[in-house]
């Protein structure tokens, strides 16, 4: 398995962000290749996923360390990933966002094609990378627009 780290702060309360996270159905609006999403039964997302030129379903279980204001997700159908949103509060208006991804460099390349190796870590990198920068956009334009 091989994991990436990446962070980045956004100019909200914790409490904002964290809500955000919890709405299944805001995926499409910052996570990169995801069409549609909409909660399952208990603690289960399904989403459409289009990567690589193939249109894919994707099932996730995501549980809550509340107290932790951490985020636990892992796929339960699709291709074997797994990973954590942590939330670290900066100030009264800003919160630190870690996303840590676990991945099988061979699952990933079967499951969306590419490269393997080094290229693809550097291809995850940049799109998890990207998918914060959106989630940023998202909550702190949400945020001013009430």
């Amino acid at each position: 398995m091989s994991t990436l780290e990446e962070q980045i702060d956004v100019g909200v309360p914790l409490n904002v962000a964290w809500d955000c996270l919890h709405h299944v159905e805001t995926y499409p609006r910052f996570l990169e290749g995801v069409s549609e999403a909409r909660p399952g039964g208990g603690h289960l997302a399904h989403l459409d996923v289009t990567a690589g030129g193939r249109a894919q379903e994707f099932e996730a279980q995501i549980t809550d360390r509340g107290k932790a204001n951490t985020m636990e997700w892992q796929t339960t159908r699709g291709p074997d990933l797994a990973g954590t949103f942590s939330l670290l509060p900066i100030d009264r208006d800003h919160t630190q966002v870690q996303a840590r991804i676990e991945y099988d460099p061979g699952a990933v390349k079967e499951a969306f094609g590419g490269p393997k190796g080094f290229a693809q870590a550097t291809a995850i990198e940049r799109l998890v990378r990207s998918d914060l920068e959106h989630f940023k956009e998202l909550v702190e334009g949400e945020r001013r627009a009430l």
